[in-house]
């Protein structure tokens, strides 16, 4: 039975392999513990902390260590290829009673919180336990051998000492994996001020018979649109204020216009 439970678990068929966002879940423990009524290989993450929680609410060791390996799948884990041997020795352990394998969990088990559940729990039942958390470091995918065989080494470890105890408890499980930042940089338009490259100013140097052809405001960059139309406004302007100035100038007024009339004639008007 035990056999065929490690096969199912490590040496899975390729067709469980079929979710991408998965990942396994490893409880083995050197006591017994109870059998959790679902034992289906592909379960989701509610599901299996569930059942976890009831076989770790008995405190059934004194010792645990819980290991948390972003981006591991149960592939990593088949019996004979296993990327993490000392892992993979540790669940073949003969001192094993107690195992809860699902290959395929489904969901997001990053804030489980296991340990203090541990502690907790334990704590209620007046039982002193040692709680021990080991998070590896993540993998990436081009180097992900290389990376869960050196992750495995630096658990070797933790495994030695919490094995060396009659009564123990390990917990692995998969966290996904931390998203890598991959920048993306689009190219920039310019709309509505993007320069014409094809009428560029060409050099008179390279080109007589071209650089007579140019227009005038390519051909002569000092003599800009802009300074164009402020000179034709300025003449424009000019050219007014030189008709008000030669119409105020046209004006003729004899200078007895504006004298007060003191003779016989101005006296009757007055009366």
């Amino acid at each position: 039975m035990r056999f065929q439970i490690l096969t199912s678990a490590l040496a899975l068929p390729a067709a469980i392999f079929a979710f991408s966002d998965s990942s396994p879940w490893v409880l083995l423990s050197s006591s017994k513990i109870p059998q959790p009524s679902n034992t289906n290989q592909i379960q989701t993450s509610p599901e299996v902390l569930a059942s976890t929680r009831n076989i770790l609410s008995h405190c059934p060791t004194d010792k645990y260590l819980v290991v948390t390996q972003p981006g591991i799948n149960a592939a990593d884990l088949q019996k004979g290829d296993c990327s993490m041997p000392h892992l993979c020795k540790a669940v073949e352990d003969s001192r094993i009673k107690g195992k809860y394998f699902v290959a395929e969990v489904i969901g997001d088990v990053a804030e489980v919180r296991l340990d203090e559940y541990i502690k907790s729990v334990c704590s209620k039942k007046g039982k002193a336990v040692d709680v021990k958390s080991v998070r590896l470091a993540s993998t990436s995918q081009a180097t992900k051998a290389r990376d869960l065989a050196s992750n495995d080494a630096s658990l070797a470890t933790q495994l030695e000492a919490v094995t060396a105890a009659d009564s123990y408890t390990i917990l692995f499980y998969a966290t996904p994996p931390e998203p890598l930042y991959e920048p993306e940089f689009l190219e920039s338009v310019h709309m509505g001020m993007k320069r014409d490259t094809g009428s560029a100013p060409v050099s008179r140097q390279n080109n007589e018979t071209d650089f007579n052809k140019l227009p005038l405001f390519e051909k002569y960059q000092f003599f800009t649109p802009g300074i164009f139309m402020g000179i034709v406004v300025a003449i424009i302007l000019l050219s007014i204020l030189g008709v008000g100035i030669r119409g105020l100038a046209s004006l003729e007024v004899s200078y007895g216009a504006f004298d007060k009339e003191m003779g016989p004639a101005a006296q009757k008007k007055q009366q």
